[in-house]
């Protein structure tokens, strides 16, 4: 019988980059893989005031022309692409974790809105839409029977 060398870390850190994998197949959402042509999806914030939902996208790097904004009474779709930047090294290491490419990110909404009067703003690489809700949705009294 031999003796083998047992290495812990190296064997850690090999299950370490394999649940990684697993786990991104798994839990990553289809627009943000690298298939059908996207390459990522935004970050996003949705929040519900009284009269209105707010959702925020982080879109950095990009110019509000090349954002592609389409809202219903139920769902909001943005999609957009990110063009990279023509770079040239002549000596080193060129390496970049920025995310490039077209995508697309449809966010189903809580509530129905009035998709007629939505309002949209772009700045600091943050999109900000306010999204009215609709009238039957401000005035929705549910009455509660006691037993």
């Amino acid at each position: 019988m031999a003796l083998v060398h047992w290495e812990p870390i190296r064997e850690i850190d090999s299950l370490h980059r394999e649940m990684n994998r697993l786990l991104d197949d798994v839990f990553i959402p289809v627009a943000r893989r690298n298939n059908n042509g996207f390459s990522y999806g935004p970050a996003v914030e949705l929040e519900e005031t009284e009269n209105a939902l707010e959702l925020r996208l982080e879109i950095p790097g990009m110019n509000a022309d090349d954002l592609d904004i389409q809202v219903t009474a139920s769902s909001v779709s943005i999609s957009g692409e990110r063009r990279t930047e023509t770079k040239t090294e002549q000596k080193g290491v060129f390496q970049t974790e920025f995310r490039y490419g077209k995508f697309q990110r449809v966010i189903p909404l809580p509530m129905r809105i009035n998709n007629r009067e939505v309002t949209a703003n772009y700045m600091d690489g943050i999109l900000r839409l306010t999204l009215p809700k609709a009238e039957d949705e401000l005035n929705k009294v549910v009455k509660v029977n006691l037993s």
